[in-house]
């Protein structure tokens, strides 16, 4: 069974199903191969029955062509192709159009709504509540929408631009109490709660929804 393997300082094994089906294994760096595979072989059942759940959500990729739909900001929205349009990816709050384009089109327009609208809201919690971190640096990953490095520098998936507001004040939140707890213990869940009382809704929205946002 084809597998991507992360190692890192954990002490469990765990296994997930990512967007596109694959199986990722976390591991301790010391854990042998073969217990690795003697676990996934174990967990093979369940592994099968959640790759087709997954295969079942990927979706087709866009072609870009006029009337698909985009994301953004939780809501769907219609391309137009046009050549009077510029060349650059517009959006006049109801339709996005382009004279010519594809995926590298949406990808930056994408980081730079990012940017303008999602990195006020970093700043405006770090304030509030007094969560200091070093440096925010915005990336488009398969497989995690935010992190905290172990000196307080956070990473945010700019993908999330297409998701509600309220996911991307959760994973702000997430990871800047993170800058006080590095790991998921239960006084981490209790200050994400403290300042984002309904997180699950959204933590429970993108975890379902997820797959759609790395869609391009």
């Amino acid at each position: 069974m084809n597998y991507q393997l992360i190692r890192s300082k954990r002490k469990t094994l765990s296994l997930q199903i990512n967007n596109n089906a694959e199986l990722v294994v976390r591991a301790p760096n010391r854990l042998s191969v073969n217990k690795i595979e003697q676990f996934i072989d174990e967990k093979s059942n369940w592994i099968k029955k959640k790759s087709q759940s997954s295969q079942s959500n990927i979706l087709k990729k866009p072609s870009y062509i006029e009337g698909e739909k985009f994301l953004y900001l939780g809501s769907e929205y219609s391309l137009s192709v046009n050549t009077t349009h510029g060349k650059k990816l517009g959006f006049d709050g109801q339709v996005f159009s382009f004279n010519a384009g594809g995926k590298q089109e949406f990808l930056a327009w994408y980081k730079a709504a990012f940017k303008k609208i999602a990195l006020p809201r970093l700043e405006y919690y770090a304030k509030k509540y007094h969560l200091n971190y070093s440096q925010v640096r915005l990336k488009n990953q398969k497989t995690l929408w935010g992190s905290c490095s172990g000196t307080n520098n956070i990473n945010l998936n700019y993908l999330l631009i297409m998701a509600p507001m309220s996911v991307i004040d959760y994973v702000i939140v997430h990871e800047l109490c993170h800058t006080i707890h590095k790991n998921h213990s239960k006084d981490f869940w209790h200050l994400v709660e403290q300042i984002f009382p309904n997180y699950k809704a959204d933590k429970s929205w993108l975890k379902k929804n997820g797959h759609k946002l790395q869609n391009l």
